[in-house]
């Protein structure tokens, strides 16, 4: 048996229990293990963290804990350069991608909204998600703390938020994906890419109110779903630029 002392910052918290929250706790452990396996055995996906300080000096994920040991845990860093010290996580993507578990499908067409490549299956099991993530870059992003544990994955974020506009304003900021917006590029739909198409090939997909007010039109490449800037595009255009100010 041997104790280890923990102090969890900033939005780790938000996996811990409050008698934990903001403060440091100690915990018995029954063998000598690794310290990423502590810290996801007190609930923190080991995707969520950026850096660990064992008596204030640097470890990697395989470190193996030792008696009175001091472990501070901490979350992506924003503006702090760590570059001297460990990261744990693999070095940002130039061009985010995403997979979803089938709990996050409104956030899906979010992001697909602002134009990041986003796959969503409605059925889909948790190794098929893993591999899609692992094989393809692609950062997973559920609501399942176990599914995030899986040591393979490298790249996911556990979504706080339970309403789909609050998910899609925080996986915004705190994946920094402001300046990487391109709004209205993608289905919403399906995720394909969408181009400019000539009202006169689109005519018999349309209602009669849409061909008569409107000459503008995008489709999607895949699944041929048709797009014009109605009234619903202003309402997009609004989150967008909002989601862009937060």
């Amino acid at each position: 048996m041997l104790t280890v002392c923990f102090r969890f910052y900033r939005e780790l918290n938000d996996f811990l229990p409050h008698r934990w929250r903001q403060r440091t706790f100690a915990r018995d452990l029954p063998l000598p293990g690794s310290v990423k396996d502590a810290i996801e055995s007190l609930g923190v996906p080991h995707t969520e963290v950026d850096l660990i300080l064992v008596d204030g000096v640097s470890v990697d994920f395989g470190y193996r804990l030792r008696d009175g040991d001091r472990v501070s845990v901490y979350p992506v860093f924003e503006s702090l350069d760590i570059e001297p010290l460990v990261r744990l996580r693999p070095e940002p993507l130039r061009n985010p991608r995403f997979v979803f578990d089938c709990h996050l499908g409104r956030l899906a067409r979010y992001l697909r909204m602002l134009g990041f490549d986003t796959l969503f299956y409605r059925q889909c099991d948790d190794d098929t998600l893993l591999e899609i993530s692992v094989s393809d870059g692609r950062i997973l992003l559920s609501r399942d703390r176990g599914l995030l544990k899986r040591r393979r994955l490298r790249r996911g974020y556990f979504v706080r938020a339970t309403r789909p506009r609050r998910q899609i304003a925080e996986v915004v900021e705190r994946l920094q994906l402001q300046g990487k917006f391109r709004p209205f590029s993608r289905c919403i739909a399906c995720n394909g890419p969408l181009h400019p198409v000539a009202s006169q090939g689109v005519q018999h997909l349309l209602r009669e109110n849409t061909r008569r007010y409107f000459r503008h039109f995008f489709q999607c490449r895949d699944c041929a779903r048709v797009y014009w800037k109605g009234s619903h595009y202003q309402h997009m255009e609004q989150l967008v630029r909002t989601l862009a100010a937060e």
